[in-house]
């Protein structure tokens, strides 16, 4: 595959939607052929699971179950949508990819990080990201920006700030387990300055 695969990760609240959309205009510009898609979601059926996990209605929704719904989700537009952009030559910018799964459900639903870890290896293999952006916003600040914006609350933004502290926790985890591809930017700086450092490290990167 002659494509670059560059997932974006972080905290609720992380402003990861707005980099990447300044990322893939700045890319764009340079001339790169750029593919953005996101987690859960990105395809039909994808996006239809989101449905189901983001709905705050499914409080019933059990650690397990999540996680696999999860996986499902990514196993879906994994093969569906990525795999072909990668062939075709693409830079893909995707917002979460399986380590928010290793962070919320391994790390903070307990469920343990290697063992969500090989759920995701049963539905997408040993492909894995070649850069991982992790945009770093303590937890109180991230779900303060959540309500105070316009975007759509779901039913992981009302889970408590203990459960958010462990998803925060199970990222610094990663970013020591897979340090050869995770890069670490700032995220309580002014978004410009988020996006700039973003921008170095991917130009750097390519």
């Amino acid at each position: 595959m002659t494509g670059k695969f560059i997932t974006f990760e972080g905290p609720e609240g992380s402003g990861k939607t707005s980099v990447i959309k300044a990322v893939k205009e700045y890319l764009s510009n340079e001339g790169y052929d750029i593919l953005t898609t996101r987690e859960p979601g990105g395809i039909k059926i994808a996006e239809k699971i989101r449905d189901i996990i983001l709905d705050k209605e499914n409080t019933e929704m059990n650690a397990h179950s999540e996680a696999l719904l999860f996986a499902a989700s990514r196993s879906q537009h994994f093969t569906e949508k990525i795999v072909p952009a990668l062939k075709e030559g693409k830079i893909i910018l995707c917002d979460r990819f399986i380590d928010s799964s290793l962070a919320y459900q391994g790390h903070a639903r307990g469920l343990g990080i290697d063992k969500v870890y090989e759920i995701n290896k049963f539905a997408i293999g040993d492909h894995m990201p070649e850069l991982t952006i992790f945009i770093d916003v303590p937890p109180e600040v991230g779900l303060n920006r959540v309500f105070s914006n316009t975007r759509k609350i779901d039913r992981l933004d009302l889970e408590t700030i203990e459960f958010h502290q462990k998803v925060y926790e199970g990222y610094m985890i990663l970013t020591k387990k897979f340090v050869d591809r995770f890069v670490v930017i700032d995220g309580t700086n002014p978004v410009e300055t988020v996006i700039e450092d973003t921008i170095q490290v991917i130009r750097t990167y390519l």
